[in-house]
């Protein structure tokens, strides 16, 4: 009976206040791998693909997302959205992928969510290379293409 419940009142605000600053470093690590990371890795993907008629380009929404896309070869269609973003209220740098894409020009988008290079840790996400990156994506757009030609749909 001798427990003060101001203990677990006071205990209760620091743990808040841990989860709100958690959440704001890792808004701030999310926007920092945008920046120096996942940015260049999109920019010279882009510039590549240009060499076979791909138009790609990107966007980023601040503190929640950042996405690559490429159009079919000659066509203002996109084709291929490559999607990295922070889950709401996020306390690490785990982040997800969402792969969107288009069979052909005239089907509806599909979409595909899974977590973001499983095998790197929270820490790790910011020592990635902008190379890691674009390996990531290429891979991503081989299977998408790949499967989107050889589908009997």
């Amino acid at each position: 009976m001798g427990f003060d419940w101001r203990d677990d009142l006071r205990s209760f605000f620091e743990e808040f206040t841990i989860v709100e600053t958690s959440k704001k470093e890792t808004l701030e690590d999310f926007d920092q791998f945008c920046e120096f990371i996942a940015e260049p890795a999109f920019e010279s993907l882009a510039e590549a693909l240009k060499k076979f008629r791909i138009k790609a380009k990107f966007q980023r929404t601040k503190g929640k997302s950042i996405t690559f896309q490429t159009n079919f070869p000659g066509l203002r269609i996109d084709n291929f959205q490559y999607i990295i973003f922070l889950p709401k209220n996020s306390v690490e740098l785990r982040l997800k992928l969402q792969i969107r894409g288009r069979r052909n020009s005239r089907s509806v988008m599909e979409k595909k969510e899974e977590p973001f290079m499983e095998s790197i840790s929270p820490r790790g996400v910011l020592k990635l290379k902008k190379e890691d990156i674009i390996q990531d994506v290429i891979g991503h757009y081989r299977n998408f293409v790949l499967t989107a030609l050889t589908s009997p749909k």
